[in-house]
């Protein structure tokens, strides 16, 4: 879908965080649809890696009005944190992509780029103070937004087969225990790859975009490989094995119990 921007851009706008940041406007928003008054209110949050060289690069290709892209944050390597997009408004950020069966991300989300040069980088490995930024700026997007754990998502969630970032390097147990999105106390279910159906459905509850038919399908092995990105990122090949589908059961079962 091409987006078109109708807003001026707000030149010296000041960021919506309170945490040390440098606001950069982007020309590329719009408003959050639909075009309600009040405007609808953001209650995801997407993490992505830039996939770009550098965060200069990054921060240049998310600005300029020929990338047709944006982003609400991005996070420099040092930890420097940039917004471009404000909060209120509809970055251009998910592309085609869907989660609990809404196909406009965009207007749902609030978006974090990541520097970081994702399959190209010969050091794909996230710094710490870039993962101590993301944890800092995650808490507070959540907290002032009212989002919730279980919906602080990856870009390969909302998007799988089409987008793998923010990748197998990010470390989402660790965000999850410094308190920025969900992840289960134990892994004590026993999952059963061969039930394809309720494997399917699993994924389906959990939000992920996936039709439950009961056969094993490209498609299923898409989903499964970015259920793995997420929650085994160490194997996230799509093989629905009994590790996967353990862990399948287990976050399927403890989102339900917090949701």
């Amino acid at each position: 879908m091409t987006e078109t921007a109708h807003h001026a851009v707000p030149t010296n706008k000041r960021p919506d965080t309170d945490l040390s940041c440098t606001w950069v406007p982007s020309s590329n928003f719009t408003a959050r649809r639909p075009e309600t008054d009040p405007p609808r209110q953001p209650d995801i949050l997407i993490l992505h890696y830039t996939a770009m060289t550098s965060a200069e690069r990054a921060l240049y290709w998310l600005t300029t009005p020929e990338s047709n892209v944006s982003c609400h944050y991005l996070i420099a390597e040092d930890g420097e944190i940039f917004q471009m997009v404000r909060e209120a408004d509809r970055a251009w950020q998910a592309g085609l992509s869907s989660w609990q069966g809404d196909t406009d991300i965009n207007s749902a989300s609030i978006g974090i780029e990541i520097a970081n040069g994702g399959p190209m980088n010969p050091n794909p490995e996230f710094p710490p103070s870039q993962m101590h930024a993301v944890r800092d700026l995650s808490a507070d997007i959540c907290k002032r937004n009212h989002i919730p754990a279980s919906r602080v998502l990856a870009h390969s969630d909302i998007a799988p087969g089409r987008k793998t970032d923010p990748g197998p390097f990010f470390d989402w147990e660790w965000l999850a225990r410094e308190g920025v999105g969900f992840w289960p106390a134990s892994w004590p279910s026993k999952g059963d790859p061969t039930d394809i159906r309720t494997c399917q459905q699993q994924l389906a509850d959990i939000g992920y975009q996936i039709e439950v038919t009961g056969i094993w399908d490209v498609q299923t092995r898409t989903v499964v490989s970015a259920f793995q990105l997420h929650w085994r990122r160490e194997k996230h090949d799509g093989v629905l094995d009994s590790e996967t589908a353990s862990r399948l059961a287990d976050v399927w079962g403890g989102l339900a119990a917090v949701s």
